[in-house]
């Protein structure tokens, strides 16, 4: 394979390159630390994962990290897993994300806004009170360093508080969307035992109210080590028996202490989808978490105290913590709570011009959504404000890139990117002074040595591979909870390749330097010895307007061979006749090659997802071989379990 696209979509001009901070950090780098001044980002890169160490001092230095005890080394040992970072240094996240507070004190830190639309701000010193104030409450209810602390919260600035606050105390945050049912949230917070619980009676989606009394009660009856659960009624309601008032919390006037914490001490638990088994428990630190998202937000996003920052999220995935880190650069960071498609398809647009949105970040599904629904956003909306817009969750297709150049803005940095819960971060993606080619994510980030192996190890250019990073990044778990002997995070990433991390993906690095994503490995397709990835097959048969959404799965049988169906979820008004069926195959074997042309089409009444809306493919895949629903899947992961009645019923018929 060779990079296909001849010319880019989009080329930054002189005056973005020259005032871009990552452009300052290169020539200032060049001065004070021997990076190469020329030679541009590909120089930068290149350096940044030969000089390690001298790389994330570097970045530390740039940003001003305060580090109240000094470190003795940036890297006390680089083994992966278990590389030390920064040993001997203390510090505190939340310090670092207030810090605006004290120059631009009556300037928005947040901007609200719920389904009205209606941006409400929340001034960089009322969000240091709260936090003062709230910090000092969970203290005087005996959290401790290290104590974890638990939201079950919409996207409100309640949730940013509390995180905040339990960091500031030296506590463990985690979090779950209010939309999850109790199991999957007692699936997450039973394995790390919370001490605090932070709840809202219910949330507002799509026009109509969510009562979730039950649910709190339920999660207070199952979880026995809560000392305290705090009521946040955002339907009105009184707080329940034994629940304290958010507002009595949050009510003092009080200068936030920060408890200076070891580099590596945890700063938050995320969960992985847990589709298989009980999700994994993530634990990212306090340090490796600042110096990742400062990099990542301030010079990859290019974000600064001028910006405003929106990411369609919710607190139960990586991409709202990620959001809340856009504090760290003095940022306003947008916090939406409400459906993304409500009253209209083009809520998400509508939302990105009323709060004057720099950096604009959603779904590649959102994106292509839109272009589905024929939604027209520089028509019909004040975007001149957009710089970029950034897509994540699944590879953004080529149609996706011309969509956003041709109905945003030509002149429009377009941002797809890869990472993971995982890292809580990008391995590649946004780069403001390169190009953007069509279908392509622009480079691997700073510090990452990103690669595509073979199965002996051995890289790759311009063919498809393993995602492998072949050097620690700060933000790489520390363990998983509830993992003693490390064994589940030595599995999980390490297995494959003994000391480099294989997350899961396939991808191409071209020989541009710029990255291709093709989907996940760990379902893969295999036909005759040839890997496909199930996204260039999405890409494909999703053009189709008659295609809503689709499904590929790869199944080996038990006489050797091989049945891969395709899966569709067709848009209302089409019917699955000769003449489509005919159009899908063509379509496949035009666009990709006769081999990804599937040995079934089989219509479907939805396509099931995980809560964070993923398709699930290796449950499906393992109800196709027979294998029992309660064995193939948590049923909390999925977000319409009656979905998978289906494949089931396939495997019995075809058994």
């Amino acid at each position: 394979m060779t990079p296909a696209n001849p010319s880019p979509l989009w080329r930054p001009d002189e005056e973005r390159i020259a005032q871009a901070q990552i452009t300052r950090f290169q020539s200032w780098a060049a001065e004070h630390h021997g990076a190469p001044a020329d030679g541009g980002y590909a120089a930068l890169h290149r350096w940044s994962v030969d000089e390690l160490d001298t790389f994330w001092k570097a970045v530390t230095e740039w940003f001003d990290v305060r580090f109240s005890t000094p470190y003795a080394r940036v890297l006390g040992d680089r083994s992966m897993p278990g590389a030390a970072w920064f040993p001997g240094a203390t510090l505190n996240y939340a310090e670092h994300a207030l810090r605006a507070a004290d120059t631009r004190a009556d300037e928005p830190a947040l901007l609200h806004v719920d389904e009205t639309h209606e941006p409400r701000p929340v001034t960089w010193s009322e969000l240091r009170r709260q936090v003062g104030s709230l910090a000092a409450e969970l203290r005087s209810l005996g959290v401790r360093r290290g104590d974890r602390v638990s939201g079950y919260l919409p996207n409100i600035p309640q949730a940013v508080v509390a995180l905040l606050a339990t960091a500031a105390v030296g506590g463990v945050w985690t979090s779950c969307a209010p939309d999850f049912g109790a199991r999957s949230v007692l699936d997450r917070f039973q394995q790390v035992e919370p001490v605090v619980l932070f709840t809202v009676d219910g949330y507002r989606y799509g026009g109509k109210e969510h009562d979730r009394r039950e649910t709190v009660a339920e999660l207070r009856r199952e979880l026995p080590t809560l000392r305290a659960v705090v009521h946040i009624p955002v339907l009105g309601t009184e707080a329940p028996e034994g629940a304290l008032e958010w507002s009595a919390l949050t009510s003092s006037d009080v200068a936030p202490e920060f408890e200076q914490v070891p580099f590596d001490h945890p700063l938050w638990v995320l969960y992985s989808s847990g589709t298989t088994g009980l999700p994994k428990a993530i634990v990212q630190s306090q340090g490796g978490i600042l110096v990742e998202h400062l990099k990542q937000l301030g010079l990859h996003c290019d974000l600064g105290p001028e910006d405003r920052f929106f990411w369609y999220t919710s607190t139960g995935w990586m991409m709202w913590n990620f959001l809340v880190s856009g504090l760290l650069t003095g940022t306003t960071i947008v916090l939406y709570d409400g459906s993304p498609g409500f009253p209209d398809t083009a809520a998400q647009w509508r939302i990105a011009e009323r709060t004057g949105a720099t950096l604009y970040g959603t779904s590649a599904a959102y994106v292509m959504a839109c272009r589905k629904a024929g939604v027209h956003p520089s028509r019909d909306f004040d975007l001149a404000r957009v710089r970029c817009v950034a897509t994540t969750g699944s590879p953004l297709p080529p149609d996706g890139f011309s969509w956003l150049h041709d109905e945003v803005r030509a002149d429009l940095w377009i941002a797809s990117v890869s990472g993971g819960t995982d890292v809580c971060s990008c391995f590649a993606g946004a780069v403001p002074t390169l190009p953007v080619y069509i279908g392509e994510l622009q480079a691997p980030g700073l510090g990452t040595d990103l690669q595509s192996w073979d199965p002996s190890g051995k890289p790759l250019v311009d063919e498809v591979g393993e995602l492998v990073v072949t050097n620690p990044m700060p933000s790489m778990p520390i363990r998983f909870w509830n993992d003693p002997d490390g064994s589940r995070y030595h599995g999980s990433y390490f297995d494959t390749y003994p000391g480099v991390w294989r997350h899961g993906d396939w991808i191409t690095v071209t020989s541009r330097g710029s990255v291709v994503i093709h989907g996940r490995s760990d379902s893969t397709l295999n036909r005759q010895g040839v890997r496909m990835g199930s996204a260039d097959i999405y890409e494909a048969v999703e053009r189709l307007p008659e295609i809503k959404e689709s499904l590929v799965i790869g199944v080996e049988q038990p006489n050797g061979g091989y049945w891969m169906p395709l899966f569709v979820h067709l848009a209302p008004g089409a019917t699955l006749d000769d003449a489509l069926l005919g159009r899908i195959k063509q379509t496949i074997r035009e666009q990709l090659s006769p081999r990804h042309v599937p040995d079934e089409i089989i219509e479907v009444p939805a396509i099931p997802h995980t809560l964070t809306g993923k398709r699930i493919e290796v449950p499906v895949k393992r109800l196709l071989q027979g294998t029992p629903l309660e064995k193939a899947v948590n049923p909390g992961s999925i977000d319409n379990l009656d979905l998978l009645g289906f494949y089931e019923d396939l495997a019995r018929k075809r058994a």
